[in-house]
């Protein structure tokens, strides 16, 4: 049965004024707190653990301490962002399973970073990715790689803060802000308090809320249409069942070429030498370890991009034997899934309050380490190089400050953001399109000894120019025919579909795709 519109009340309800009233029932949103309760006690006890004894060292690095299977979790979740969570399953149901092979490109996009990146920076006991660049090159190649990561994750997080909580508002009638500032807080004052030891394991709990929470939609979704025998069998006779598509032409919107081999590039960017991700590296107590948690990250994320699919799938078999309401049917790709999951899990107190924590631990986590990593960075890139003789005690005090501030300013950029409209898009790319050139940049040290500072320098801005030149052009381009979705307090947003099926850890890809419609589309 073809998916139609529905006749029936529209989910989320609404009042008499057309304004988004909560779905939400008292236990919902007992378990949404519950989550951001745990999350601050973690934070608060590894940095109530010792107070008074921590040094730099341990609030940035962990003490160098840690095993690698919380090194590995903590990987995983730091870039399984909320976008990630609503698009993948949104991408899916809309164009079937052919993203899935992007999967293709976690062997290597893994075992590289696990026997060239992690023991080139294990063996130099670095603490900051950027510290090689200085002994690489020269102390000005350092700073700006340094300060093209900060701008890079500056931009990031206070999009990744408020892009969910938006979503969330538009289907469930969530108070926007409200979740805006209780987030960000939450986040600030245990990562400053509790620095990446709280930070690595806040992730481990956030990342079990993350699989419970998609695996609840499943197992709910797939009981009600029959099994995930009969989702697959519906999914196949519909074509959303995807073969191997080795088209070569760059335009297709996917093929094995594009997600596999431009796949392994993102994971290079995200596991070989982004300052968050070595930082967990570096913090693991062997290199043995490091490596290990590098591995582990595998499976794990396989099964993540697993259950994103299956999402999907069971998706488009429920919308062919359930209608959609009005709203739903109108709605954008990054709100699709969050309007599911409230059809699906209505009258069963908990459950969407289950799938709400789901989706704000993609951001807790991926907000968390921003901070932590940009604290590291500034302290040891830009503060210890000119004021050596800091004591430990300053410097402690020093590294919760810039996480504090940084939580801060992620609260600023999440505000701006809601003022970005269509800009919001770019700000969005722009973390893909820093990622391409830093990861040559550090290429460029580790596989061509003839390379000099000069050149370094001349490559990263070259490098920066060209990835800006073509990812703002492409936006440009389709701003004209995009549609964004209108709120109910007037202001309009819409995550672009192609930043929703960027990928499943990020948003790197989202350049490469091109617009698509802002509703779902209709089953054939």
């Amino acid at each position: 049965m073809s998916v139609g519109v529905s006749t029936s009340a529209p989910l989320p309800p609404t009042s008499d004024t057309g304004m988004v009233t909560s779905t939400f029932s008292l236990v919902d949103y007992v378990v949404f707190i519950l989550l951001l309760v745990f999350s601050l006690a973690i934070g608060l006890y590894h940095a109530c653990r010792g107070w008074g004894r921590h040094t730099a060292g341990e609030l940035l690095m962990a003490d160098r301490k840690m095993g690698s299977l919380p090194v590995a979790l903590s990987l995983m979740a730091t870039f399984q962002s909320a976008v990630a969570i609503l698009g993948v399953p949104s991408e899916i149901y809309r164009f079937g399973t052919q993203y899935w092979f992007l999967g293709c490109s976690y062997v290597l996009g893994l075992l590289i970073p696990a026997h060239i990146f992690i023991p080139v920076f294990y063996r130099l006991h670095l603490t900051s990715a950027y510290e090689y660049l200085e002994l690489r090159f020269n102390k000005a190649v350092r700073i700006c790689g340094t300060v093209t990561f900060i701008f890079q994750m500056v931009i990031y997080m206070g999009v990744v803060l408020y892009a969910p909580s938006l979503a969330l508002n538009a289907v469930t009638g969530f108070d926007l802000w409200l979740s805006v500032l209780t987030l960000g807080l939450v986040c600030t004052i245990y990562t400053a308090l509790g620095g990446l030891k709280a930070v690595i394991w806040t992730d481990v709990f956030q990342s079990l809320v993350m699989f419970l929470g998609q695996l609840t939609v499943i197992i709910v979704g797939s009981a009600k249409v029959g099994g995930l025998g009969h989702v697959w069998d519906v999914a196949s006779q519909h074509g959303r069942i995807s073969g191997i598509e080795l088209d070569p032409d760059p335009f297709v919107r996917h093929t094995f070429w594009t997600l596999a081999f431009g796949g392994i590039f993102l994971m290079l960017s995200l596991y070989g030498v982004n300052q968050a991700q070595v930082q967990r590296y570096l913090s693991s107590r062997t290199e043995r370890a490091a490596v290990l948690s590098c591995y582990t990250v595998f499976p794990l994320q396989q099964l993540v991009l697993c259950m994103g699919s299956l999402i999907g799938l069971v998706m488009f078999a429920y919308y062919q034997e359930h209608p959609m309401s009005p709203q739903q049917s109108q709605a954008a790709p990054d709100q699709f899934v969050l309007y599911f999951v409230v059809d699906l899990l209505k009258g069963l107190p908990g459950l969407p309050g289950l799938f709400v924590a789901c989706l704000f631990s993609g951001s807790l986590s991926t907000i968390s380490s921003a901070f932590n990593s940009l604290a590291t960075v500034t302290m040891e890139d830009l503060i210890r190089p000119w004021f050596p003789e800091f004591s430990e005690a300053w410097a402690t005090m020093l590294s919760r400050s810039l996480a504090f501030g940084y939580g801060l300013l992620c609260l600023g950029m999440a505000y701006i953001s809601s003022h970005m409209g269509p800009v919001l898009q770019a700000a969005l790319s722009i973390f893909g399109m820093v990622g391409g050139p830093l990861l040559g940049l550090f290429c460029l040290g580790m596989f061509f000894p003839c390379a000099n500072p000069p050149g370094a320098i001349v490559g990263l801005l070259a490098g920066l120019i060209m990835a800006f030149w073509i990812g703002i052009g492409s936006i440009v381009a389709s701003m004209g025919s995009s549609m964004v979705a209108s709120l109910s307090n007037g202001s309009s947003f819409s995550l672009p579909s192609n930043m929703t099926t960027a990928t499943v850890t990020t948003l790197m890809l989202s350049t490469t795709l091109s617009r698509g419609n802002a509703g779902p589309a209709a089953g054939p």
